[in-house]
Order: structure tokens, then C-alpha cells, then sequence
């Protein structure tokens, strides 16, 4: 029998938590038969869900904890005041080896805080970038930052450009991935210092992939590169336009189709492909975004995901961890290194 691959969930992080937490570990559970969970958070409310339903209950722990980091704590409280929180915990299992990876749907904030505090970065790395999957015109693309930074340096989105490009090429399979940095204008003379110097900078080193370039916001959705590097301020409001976008074209359709009798048998006879088009831009398929840089696999859900999505998110950490892609990232970025070594930030500031 092959070993299980334990999970360490977050239980009381998101908005609908711990119901929707738990519904969708149940739901990843038929999907990934071999893992295994520890469930971190209030076990009255947690232990009721677990026991509605045996087969996940088989394998399952729950640890029990009062305290749970706030929606709108501040990271550098729930640092100081939340080390036995559901989230300090579940990411403490982690680093103490008795799961492969965490996932938390809570604050992004505090959850990029104590994965950082706990899991340290990788060598090479200043901070890490929150990085998922974005659907395109060609496919899928690899996008990062998604939030968890809201302020870089040109070092920062370098770093972030290699990791972005290692990503892509693990998990894609792409040989040479293209990677572009997301700017006001594709002219070398557009964006602020601070793209401006992460562009000058990838133009001339050497890593794994191509420098595109400078790409806009509409390159993001027709793929015009593979990876698409920007600051998590700009990349989070990207990301939750694009799901705005995407639910008000839907709910366009829905009305369209409902003002006339004409436009409703017109639905019904062109509701397969629709329903695809439905499956091929829910968000929640992309949900699950990790934390690329840190000593472990932590995967940050959206916050107001349901079951489903909080499924997918558990799927993401679970094919990550079992492919060792961590361990990839860190050959990487050491190879890298000592091929191109990256500045010492730090020591340049003292």
C-alpha cells in the first residue's frame, strides 16, 4: 500500500469556514484516495462536519485550537498573537515534517507572514510570490504576484520572474517558457523605475526561459507569454477583475437569454456548449495559488470559495507536494545562483 500524503488544512480560515472547509476535503478526498488530513481549528464546530461523513473521517485528525486569525488582522499581529491559531499551526506541522503541505483559505496577509516566519525562504529568495494558473486564449499561463507583496523592488520581480519561469517549466512542461513583465505600455520607456529596472535586469541574464518583454493587461488573457510577472498589488487587482469580468458576462448571458421566448429556445439548444464555456472560466477551477520561495508547499485558497474551489486548492498542494516540486524550485534557483549570482539586497542596504 502506498503511503499517505498528509495535508495540513487551515479548518476555521475562509469566509464560509469550517463548513466549506471541510465539504471540500471530503470532495478532494475521492479525488486524491492516498492523502490524509490534520484539521486544525475549533473541534466543536469542526468534529460534528467531520463525523456527517465516515469516509473522510477515516482519514482525519482533528486538533483542536480556540484561536483563529481574523479576516482583517494584520499580519504582523497574527504573527505576534496568533501562534496557536488553526493557521500557525497547520503551517508549524509543516515545518516539523508531519505534513507534506498546508492550505489555508484565511488572511492572505497573515498567512504569507507566518508561512515566511516559520518555513523560512528558499536561498536566493527575499520574498516569496503567490503564483496560480490563468485561463488564456492558448491555454494557461502562470501569473505572480496575486497579493502577497504589495510592494516591490526590480530584485523582487527578478527573483520572481525566475521562480515564475521554473514554475511554468515544472508544472506546464514548458521547455522555454516566456516570461513578460506587466506594464502601462509594451514601450521600453513606459512603467515606473522600478519595472523599468527588473526589465533591464532579465534582458541580461541568463535563466530558465525567455524574456519577452513588457506585455499590457490584454496580453493576459490571450497568452501572450507564459508567465507574467508583476507586483501583488497590480497582479491581485488583475486577478479579481478578470473574475469580476467573468461573472458579469455570465450574468449578461443569463438575462439574454431570458428576455424572449425565442432567446430561451435558442438557450436550450445551445446550452452544452455554454455550459463548457461556464466550466472553462470558473474561477474556481484556478483556485488554489502557492507561495512560491518558501522551505514547504503552502497553497493560499480564495477566501470566499465554497467547497469546490477549496477542493481544487487541496488538489494543487497535493500534486505539488507528490511531484516534489519544491525540491525542483530549490535546484533551480541554487543552479541559478551560482551560475548568475543575484545581489545581496540586503547587505546593500546596510
Amino acid at each position: 500500500m502506498s503511503q499517505r500524503l498528509t495535508i495540513a488544512l487551515d479548518a476555521m480560515g475562509g469566509d464560509h469556514a469550517p463548513d466549506m472547509v471541510i465539504a471540500g476535503a471530503d470532495i478532494a478526498r475521492e479525488r486524491h484516495p492516498d492523502v490524509q488530513f490534520l484539521l486544525y481549528g475549533d473541534a466543536a464546530r469542526v468534529e460534528p462536519l467531520v463525523a456527517k461523513r465516515a469516509a473522510l473521517k477515516s482519514v482525519s485528525e482533528v486538533i483542536h485550537t480556540d484561536d483563529a486569525v481574523a479576516a482583517d488582522a494584520k499580519p504582523s499581529v497574527a504573527l505576534r498573537a496568533g501562534r496557536r491559531s488553526s493557521m500557525r499551526l497547520a503551517i508549524d506541522a509543516v515545518a516539523e515534517g508531519r505534513a507534506a503541505c498546508v492550505v489555508s483559505a484565511g488572511n492572505t496577509g497573515a498567512l504569507m507572514a507566518m508561512a515566511k516566519f516559520v518555513l523560512k525562504t528558499l536561498p536566493g529568495v527575499d520574498r516569496p510570490a503567490m503564483a496560480s494558473f490563468f485561463p488564456t486564449l492558448r491555454g494557461e499561463s502562470v501569473m505572480l504576484d496575486l497579493g502577497a507583496n504589495t510592494e516591490c523592488t526590480a530584485e523582487n520581480l527578478v527573483q520572481f520572474a525566475l521562480m515564475g519561469s521554473i514554475f511554468a517549466r515544472t508544472v506546464l512542461g514548458l521547455t522555454e517558457p516566456t516570461v513578460g513583465l506587466l506594464n502601462i505600455g509594451s514601450e521600453d520607456v513606459k512603467g515606473n523605475e522600478t519595472v523599468r529596472g527588473a526589465a533591464t535586469r532579465l534582458k541580461e541574464m541568463p535563466f530558465p526561459g525567455r524574456f519577452y518583454g513588457f506585455v499590457e493587461g490584454n496580453d493576459i488573457a490571450t497568452g501572450t507569454t507564459d508567465v507574467i510577472v508583476t507586483d501583488g498589488f497590480t497582479g491581485n487587482v488583475a486577478l479579481k477583475t478578470a473574475e469580476g469580468t467573468a461573472k458579469l458576462y455570465t450574468e449578461f448571458l443569463r438575462r439574454t437569454f431570458q428576455s424572449s421566448l425565442t432567446a430561451k429556445i435558442g438557450y436550450l439548444l445551445a446550452r452544452p456548449a455554454f455550459q463548457k464555456l461556464k466550466a472553462r472560466t470558473d474561477p474556481r477551477r484556478y483556485n488554489g495559488a502557492m507561495f512560491l520561495g518558501l522551505r514547504g508547499v503552502c497553497v493560499k485558497s480564495h477566501g470566499g470559495t465554497d467547497a469546490l474551489g477549496f477542493a481544487n486548492a487541496i488538489g494543487v498542494a497535493a500534486n505539488l507536494a507528490t511531484n516534489g516540486f519544491n525540491e525542483k524550485i530549490k535546484e533551480e534557483m541554487q543552479r541559478l545562483a551560482s551560475a548568475n549570482p543575484i545581489p545581496d539586497t540586503k547587505a546593500a542596504a546596510v
